[in-house]
């Protein structure tokens, strides 16, 4: 019987250099402990700049000889996005992994500067966009990988469309499902484009089960009933989920594990996939619909004018 997987059977990471969104705490932030540990270059890209400091400083003073740098993204603004990818681009020579790890979840109804729903813009458009900006470094850098981070409620996605559309608003938990959908949707649509051009990158998506991170609190501290959800949230907490730790478990099996493959979806091994060490799980039916993977990348070129023509 083959023994769980721990991050103890993550090989040395030296000489890579790793992107991860979001990773100034929650997920983000625990996956890029165990890499800076391993001796992997991790690149912090946040939203906030002196949250992004205060990670930094914090892993430099629990692993003295890190190697670990901050910059600014906004993954809700293309603009962010391209400046992030120009300044990425200009004063680093590789990246070997792209973690597309930030996101907000069922945030009230609202648009971007660029016209998007907020939602899809954090969680899909603008990693879609960040991603196909830097694609050429990361063939460059081949042996490769794309991590997305997506969420059990991609299910609650459906196979719709609605939520996806460019300027449109709809219901906050449908939005959620739909931009989780689209991480594994993206996912398998950039593997196939991948794989048939003959290109060394991995494209991996997962999930991380349910953790205790900040993402419930970001959702739960909006709207009308937000002191409630934010009460139900902190129980749920408290009495379900596994620490953040835990729940970054996926993320780093699909950068570091030699088996992960292009097009795997790595979750929890768990009852329900709620927690447990990762291994390879199975999306919904919808998320492996080819057609409705190419439709989206047709659409995310529309939305955010990235064509990935580097491929």
């Amino acid at each position: 019987m083959t023994s769980p997987w721990t991050t103890a059977q993550i090989p040395d990471q030296s000489g890579r250099v790793v992107v991860i969104t979001g990773a100034n705490s929650g997920i983000g932030f625990e996956a890029a402990r165990v890499l800076v540990a391993k001796g992997a270059h991790v690149v912090l890209a946040c939203r906030n700049p002196a949250r992004a400091s205060e990670a930094e400083a914090l892993l430099r003073a629990e692993t003295p000889k890190a190697s670990v740098e901050s910059m600014t993204l906004d993954t809700s603004r293309l603009a962010s996005v391209r400046a992030f990818a120009e300044s990425f681009r200009a004063t680093h020579p590789k990246l070997d992994v792209l973690c597309n790890n930030a996101g907000v979840m069922a945030l009230p109804p609202s648009l971007t500067e660029d016209g998007l729903d907020i939602q899809m813009a954090t969680n899909h458009f603008g990693h879609f966009a960040l991603t196909g900006l830097l694609i050429e470094l990361l063939k460059s850098s081949a042996p490769s990988r794309v991590v997305n981070v997506s969420s059990a409620a991609h299910r609650l996605g459906g196979d719709r469309y609605d939520a996806m559309m460019v300027g449109k608003k709809f219901n906050p938990w449908t939005v959620y499902g739909q931009s989780k959908l689209a991480n594994i949707l993206f996912t398998m649509e950039l593997n196939r484009r991948v794989q048939s051009r003959n290109i060394d990158l991995r494209a991996i998506a997962c999930h991380p089960g349910y953790a205790a991170t900040n993402l419930q609190a970001t959702s739960a501290s909006s709207g009308a009933t937000a002191g409630y959800s934010e009460a139900i949230a902190r129980l749920g907490n408290r009495l379900l989920a596994q620490p953040a730790a835990a729940g970054a478990w996926p993320t780093l099996y699909a950068i570091a594990e030699p088996d992960a493959q292009g097009g795997d979806f790595i979750g929890p091994s768990g009852i329900a996939e709620v927690s447990g060490p990762p291994k390879k799980v199975s999306p919904s039916k919808a998320a492996c619909d080819p057609d409705l993977a190419s439709r989206l990348w047709a659409l995310s070129v529309k939305a955010t004018g990235v064509d990935y023509s580097a491929l």
